[in-house]
Parts: C-alpha cells; sequence; structure tokens
C-alpha cells in the first residue's frame, strides 16, 4: 500500500504494448518486424546513397525522392528502439521524457513524408502539363527552397507536442496502446486538463489531411490532362510515371488510417490491461484531500 498525492505527477515512466495476449510469442513476432524493419532501412540507405553519388540523378523528380527516403528512414529509426526493447527484451517501461522526445521525432518526420508527397504530386503534375517548361520552373535552387521550407514547417507543427504533453498531469493510468509513443495516446493518459492537446492535435491531423485532399486534387488535374492526350501511348506512359507515387500515398496515408482505427479499439484492451495487467493501480479514496491509497 502506498499513499500518492494525485495533486503532483506521479506517473514517470509509461508502459508501451507489443501484440496484447501474445505476450509469450514476442521473441518470433520480433523476427517478420526486424526483417521488415532491415528491408526498410537498406533500402532507404540505397536510395539515399544512389541519389547522393549518381550525378544522372541530380534532378527535381530525384531530389524529392531523396527527401522521402530521409523522412521515412527518420521514422523508421524513431519507432524502431522501443519495438526492439518491447519483442526482443520483453521492456515496456519508457521513461515520460523519452516517451515525449519519441512522440516528437516520429510526428517530426511523418509531417515532412506527408509534405513530400504532396510536393511530388505538383511535380508529376507540373512534368505531365507542362513538360516543355519542366525544367526552367523546378530548379535545384527552388527545390532547396521547398526542403528548407518544408523542414520549418514540419519542426513548428510538431514543436509544441512534447512541451504540452510535459505540463500535464498523469495519475494512475500509465498503459499506452501501442509499441511507441504518439501524442494523441500519450495525452489521453492525462488526469489534468488536455483541451489545448486535443485541439492542437486535431490541427496537427488535419495539416496532415490538407496533404491529402491537395494530392488528390494534384490526381484529378493530372488525369484530366491525361484524357486531353490524343494518343493511347502517350496517356500510359504518362500514367506510368505516377504509379510509385500512387502506391507511396496509399501506403503512407493508409497506414495512418489504419492506426487510427487501431488506436479506436486499442482503448479498450488498454482499459481491459489497466484493470487485469502487472502495471495498473487499484486506488480507494481516503479522508485526505487530494490523496488516494493505492497498491499494485
Amino acid at each position: 500500500m502506498s499513499i500518492i498525492n494525485t495533486s503532483q505527477v506521479e506517473v514517470t515512466t509509461f508502459f508501451l504494448v507489443g501484440m496484447p495476449g501474445l505476450e509469450y510469442a514476442h521473441i518470433w513476432i520480433s523476427i517478420p518486424i526486424c526483417s521488415v524493419y532491415v528491408v526498410a532501412l537498406l533500402g532507404n540507405c540505397t536510395i539515399l546513397f544512389v541519389i547522393k553519388t549518381e550525378p544522372s540523378l541530380h534532378e527535381p523528380m530525384y531530389y524529392f525522392l531523396f527527401m522521402l527516403a530521409l523522412s521515412d528512414l527518420g521514422l523508421s529509426l524513431s519507432s524502431l528502439p522501443t519495438m526492439l526493447r518491447i519483442f526482443l527484451f520483453n521492456a515496456p517501461g519508457i521513461s515520460a521524457n523519452a516517451c515525449f522526445a519519441q512522440e516528437f521525432f516520429i510526428h517530426g518526420f511523418t509531417a515532412p513524408e506527408s509534405s513530400v508527397l504532396l510536393i511530388m504530386s505538383f511535380d508529376h503534375f507540373l512534368a505531365v502539363h507542362n513538360p516543355l517548361r519542366y525544367s526552367s520552373i523546378l530548379t535545384t535552387v527552388r527545390v532547396a527552397k521547398i526542403g528548407i521550407v518544408l523542414s520549418f514547417r514540419s519542426i513548428l507543427l510538431v514543436l509544441p507536442f512534447p512541451f504540452t504533453l510535459r505540463r500535464l498531469q498523469y495519475c494512475q493510468k500509465s498503459q499506452l496502446s501501442h509499441s511507441y509513443c504518439l501524442h494523441q495516446d500519450v495525452m489521453k493518459l492525462a488526469c489534468s486538463d488536455n483541451k489545448i492537446n486535443v485541439i492542437y492535435g486535431f490541427f496537427g491531423a488535419l495539416c496532415v489531411m490538407v496533404d491529402f485532399m491537395l494530392i488528390a486534387v494534384s490526381y484529378f488535374l493530372i488525369l484530366k490532362t491525361v484524357l486531353g492526350i490524343a494518343s493511347q501511348k502517350e496517356q500510359l506512359k504518362a500514367l506510368n510515371t505516377c504509379v510509385s507515387h500512387i502506391c507511396a500515398v496509399l501506403i503512407f496515408y493508409l497506414a495512418i488510417i489504419t492506426l487510427s482505427i487501431v488506436h479506436r479499439f486499442a482503448q479498450h484492451v488498454s482499459s481491459l490491461q489497466n484493470s487485469h495487467g502487472k502495471y495498473s493501480l487499484t486506488c480507494a479514496s481516503t479522508d485526505e484531500p487530494n490523496f488516494v491509497l493505492c497498491e499494485n
């Protein structure tokens, strides 16, 4: 038994989850997860190396691909450490500061990836709609400026996340819903007012969805331009240049939507784990104000 003052920050360690109910098989589950991460890391590193060392690829389209690979590499490295700790070493605990730092980097690399996919859609539209002026419009200097703007946009967008989470108080609840820290997941554990986090988190999600809608508009314009081409061979050639980008867009945004859906259902799992898991607290009120009596 212990006495906890609920007017102060009680929870300093959060607990991540792997596969609920399959803890005994975590070591086997880690094999395909690690394999996917290894492929992602090697693939992105290869793309970065080839684009940097091959002079013929020093063009706007490949510069944007370089930015995309860099964002994806950072996103993989941000989420990989905690997943390895859970599945390989059964160590789900993470300090509050480390959790806030991880969610900053995860969201910090997600935002530029969305922005780069948007810019790449405009790049494809420009290449299809006005190919003769493509090289004069998208110069190396302009591509560099776009990269700098995207970086600042992403940093400014996610910079408030760890600070707004840090000001919250966390008591009793410490079980997260994923194998890594996300802003929307952490803020729901707070026992103090998190209205600012909810509003700003919605604003951040809205920015990503605006990117997706603008990508859809770009492809509507691309399709309209392609249908105006008389030759069917030229139509197919124009559409083929967009296939890889469409796949990247679908994979990225479907992953975000799936994660949101899983997060909704995981709330119920977390509630069940908090009532039966080894990391939960069972509390009862006491006669003293602002105090509760808790036991593990």
